[in-house]
Formats: structure tokens, sequence, C-alpha cells
């Protein structure tokens, strides 16, 4: 079924550029013939360019891993308090991305600043193409600003990791031994009414054999959560698997994928109304629209120029 729904979205594709093609062709002949102005024509072919430009760069995301929804977490760098908020901007910036794009989005676990701000936080992106999408979000990325927590009103630099791991689902096997995971419960933290810090709902778990380690506190029955910890695990062992095709590969490639986890890949300038994506040198002046989830055209940027 999910094979086949695949399929019909690409054949719906096709469906409406031919229409759009159709309809250009009539009022072209209408404007031949006296009978449509240009400024209808040209609408209709930027209506039309659109449309295959939207499609073109969507045909970018055809990795097996790309259709899937993805997992994104979001980690304070050095900075204290400045950087806890700016690591929840970017939380704000993801979901507000997310809910424009048809995504159902869910908050899995996060884990307050001690004044303001989140120290981590993780999310999870529903929907088809999701990683695909959001998969060139991995990296650093930095943020100056005044800042409202320094009294003299000094211009700061923050930094904030994001990591985007697919969702791994029934068609991709990933084989986790139960003895090789290590169990741990605790009170989840944060707002929850009466019930989520009074029991141990929330779980850890740790795999032994990769030292990889996931939490989650998302529901109030500590079965759901590990259920949703070991689907986590899964995604991220499979990210990792990943990561190691990609370096097996080439060692061009390897190196890319190096850089972008590891060293700053977008600049948010707020004082000067700019961000700007260092890898494809795409920007956008309108800070505000970025930071309340406007990241298409960094994201189409990036397909485009890495596909």
């Amino acid at each position: 079924m999910k094979e086949i729904r695949e399929n019909k979205l690409w054949v719906n594709k096709f469906s409406i550029i031919t229409d759009a093609m159709d309809d250009l062709e009539v009022l072209s002949e209408f404007y031949s013939e006296g009978e449509s102005s240009e400024e209808d024509v040209e609408k209709q072919y930027q209506k039309a360019l659109t449309i295959v430009e939207d499609v073109e760069f969507r045909s970018t995301l055809d990795q097996e891993e790309d259709i899937l929804s993805c997992l994104l977490e979001i980690n304070a760098g050095a900075g204290g308090t400045e950087a806890c908020d700016w690591a929840e901007m970017l939380y704000r910036m993801y979901v507000m991305y997310g809910e424009k794009a048809g995504y159902k989005v869910k908050e899995l676990n996060r884990v307050q600043g001690d004044v303001a701000g989140v120290k981590s936080v993780e999310l999870e992106l529903s929907g088809d193409y999701a990683y695909g999408m959001l998969k060139s979000e991995n990296g650093v990325h930095r943020l100056v600003r005044v800042s409202p927590f320094n009294a003299q009103g000094k211009r700061m630099t923050s930094f904030a990791s994001v990591f985007v791991h697919p969702v791994v689902d029934d068609s991709i096997e990933i084989d986790v031994n139960p003895a090789d995971l290590d169990w741990d419960t605790f009170r989840a933290s944060g707002a929850g009414g009466q019930h989520v810090n009074k029991t141990e709902s929330a779980v850890r778990v740790r795999h032994l054999p990769s030292g990889v380690v996931v939490e989650c506190q998302a529901e109030r029955s500590q079965h759901i959560n590990r259920e949703k910890a070991i689907e986590m695990l899964k995604s991220r062992l499979y990210e990792r698997a990943l990561e190691e095709k990609r370096k097996a590969k080439s060692e061009t490639e390897s190196q890319k994928m190096k850089n972008e986890w590891g060293s700053q890949i977008r600049s948010y300038v707020l004082d000067d109304r700019r961000v700007k994506d260092h890898r494809t040198n795409f920007e956008n002046r309108n800070t505000d629209a970025v930071l309340s989830g406007d990241l298409d055209g960094f994201l189409k940027a990036y397909l485009m120029w890495n596909p």
C-alpha cells in the first residue's frame, strides 16, 4: 500500500503538470487570436514553471530513506542561557515548519534549560518525505544577535546542533537483540498535570554494542514509551548504517558528510536581518519569516545543490 501511495503521488504530479501545460497552450492560442492578454499568458507560464520546478526538486528525493518520517534532535551548545534560548527558538522554527508542511509533529523528549529555553529536545515529524526534506538540517546552527539576557546589550553568538534521523518503518529491517539493551526508568520532567511527575513512566535505553542512548517521556504509559524508545533506537542505528554506507561509497562524499555534521552550516544574524546557508550560499533577508518556519528556500537550495 505504501508503494502504491508513493507511485500515485508521482502520477498525480505528472497530471498536474500536464493540466498546467495544457492551460498555457490554450491561453497562448487565445493570445494569438487576440482573445487573452499577455499578462494572462505570463501568469499561467509562471504558474506552470513553479509546478515543474517543484517536481524537479522533489525528484532529487530518490534515496530509499527519503520518503520516511524523521526524528529531529536539537542540542544547545556552549553558552548557558543564551544557547538554551537559541535551541528553543530552533525548536519553534521546526515545529512551525512541520505544521505548515502538513506533517504531524510530536515532542518526544525535552530537557529544560536552567533559566530559559531547552538544553535538548527531540521531535518526531510524521509524513511522506519528512526525512528527505529535513536531512539537510544536520549540523551546527549559529545565532548572532543583541542578547536579551545581557544587561549591557552586547552582541552575542550562540550555537546549537541539529541531528535528523529517519524513522525506520516495517519496510526496513533493523535487528536489535534484547540482550544488548540496558533499560532505566525515571520520572518525566516538565509540565504535564498531576500524573507526569508522580510515576516512573519515562524510559532510557542504552544499546551496549554501539553506545547509543535514547530517552522517551512522550506518553503517560511506560509500556508505550518503551515501544517508542525502541523505534527511536532503530532509527539512530539505521542512520549510522547509512553514514557508514556513504563513507564506503567515496572518500569525497565521506568528507562532505563529516563537514555537514561537524561544522556550522547556517548563520542567523538578526541585527543584520539575514540568514545564510554556508553550503549553498542561499540567503533570506526576512529573519522573522525564517524563524517562523519559512525554510523551503533553504531546503530546496540544498537538494538542488547536493541531490
